[in-house]
């Protein structure tokens, strides 16, 4: 394979970034474009929703690198002007401006795009979290604010509660599941965080949907759920998951399907390439296709796309890991541990909120997911590495 002149980098995210930073390192001097719909450079977003939130940060320590870091990779860095299409065939990016960027290589890391409640952009007061601005806006209003709801049980919303409610706020937190991950941790976990927030002042309102919102004077004033029972906020947080922003691609022939469809190499079609949320790739040890929405994949991926772009013919292949940190509970999880799986305390205890917890199925173990055990946790990550051996091993 040629190495290619010019490389575009679509999205000037984490992912994004990470690729061309590999591709530099690998050796690449050729053309580099980073193409972003923000304004912002690139930034972290784990931050977003703790410490930028709770104003704990400056905005400059949620930038990932520094100007005169980012002016050593040589690349040209074109911020503000969304890509709307995708010439597959020449590897063309049309962007909202009128540009027409072509490349021997493109990489798509576009992310995700939060879903939202009906109603939600005719009233003040109800936000999403995924942007730098997003989290500037919503700051704003908390700091205003008396009462928030917060509409989403998994992490983005179990986060931006304990963030609230260290902000001084009533906070409540509603969602469909039983409690706060329970589809993705099981009972025992799920149940420790009901006791985490309870204990911290939040107020749960779980187990039941939410039909809409409410309001007076174009303010949003609570969620209503479909039970008719009003939960009133001042503020409205929706953190009801996201989509892949994939709607650019509609034309480009390519396949997308729950993000952009990759093989096992990262590569949606000849010189196209996509990392991290908005990937969706085969797995070749797991024999699936997957798509992860983590911090820590955004850059793993973005490694092995840069040594394809290069020439390398490397699998994907990580083993899933993400963290949150809610309250004083620091939690990780290597491996896809799931609700309907066998759990086992294999270090610590849960009396003292300190333990690990192995997930096994079918007796293969799946996963591990550590509480404020950092080091014992990532001991354990192995346990998941030699099952996926095993795994291609058997087949």
């Amino acid at each position: 394979m040629t190495e290619p002149a010019s490389v575009l980098v679509v999205g000037a995210s984490a992912a994004g970034l990470a690729t061309l930073e590999s591709l530099r390192r690998k050796g690449f001097r050729a053309t580099l474009t980073l193409l972003g719909d923000e304004r912002h450079l690139p930034y972290d977003r784990p931050p977003l929703s703790k410490q930028v939130l709770s104003g704990s940060w400056d905005l400059d320590r949620a930038q990932l690198r520094p100007q005169t870091h980012l002016s050593t990779l040589d690349a040209e860095i074109v911020l503000g002007d969304p890509a709307v299409g995708l010439d597959a065939a020449t590897r063309t990016v049309h962007t909202e401006s009128g540009r027409a960027l072509r490349a021997d290589a493109v990489v798509v890391a576009t992310g995700l795009r939060p879903r939202m409640l009906p109603g939600q952009a005719e009233l003040a007061g109800v936000h999403v979290l995924r942007t730098l601005d997003d989290a500037l806006a919503l700051r704003a209003d908390l700091l205003a604010a008396s009462r928030v709801v917060v509409v989403g049980d998994g992490v983005l919303g179990a986060e931006v509660a304990a963030t609230a409610r260290g902000l001084g706020l009533a906070v409540t937190l509603t969602g469909p599941q039983p409690a706060p991950l329970a589809s993705q941790f099981g009972p025992l976990i799920a149940g420790l965080l009901v006791e985490l927030h309870v204990e911290h002042g939040v107020h749960l309102r779980l187990g039941a949907p939410v039909s809409g919102l409410t309001g007076r004077h174009g303010r949003v004033t609570g969620v209503r759920l479909d039970n008719g029972e009003v939960l009133p906020g001042d503020v409205v947080v929706v953190a009801l998951g996201a989509d892949p922003a994939t709607d650019w691609l509609a034309d480009s022939g390519l396949q997308v399907d729950n993000g952009l469809v990759c093989d096992s190499r990262c590569r949606a079609a000849e010189g196209i390439y996509a990392v991290g949320d908005v990937a969706r790739w085969h797995h070749d040890q797991l024999g699936t296709s997957l798509r992860l929405e983590n911090r820590t994949n955004a850059t793993e991926q973005a490694n092995t796309v840069a040594a394809n772009i290069l020439g390398a013919d490397q699998p994907y292949t990580p083993v899933p890991y993400f963290w949150t940190d809610q309250f004083d509970a620091k939690i990780q999880a290597y491996g896809m541990p799931g609700a309907d799986a066998e759990v086992s305390i294999v270090d610590g205890g849960v009396a003292d909120r300190r333990f690990v917890v192995r997930y096994r199925r079918a007796g293969a173990v799946i996963g591990v997911v550590g509480w404020n055990m950092p080091k014992q946790t990532r001991m354990r990550r192995q346990e998941v590495v030699d099952a996926l051996a095993d795994l291609v091993a058997a087949t």
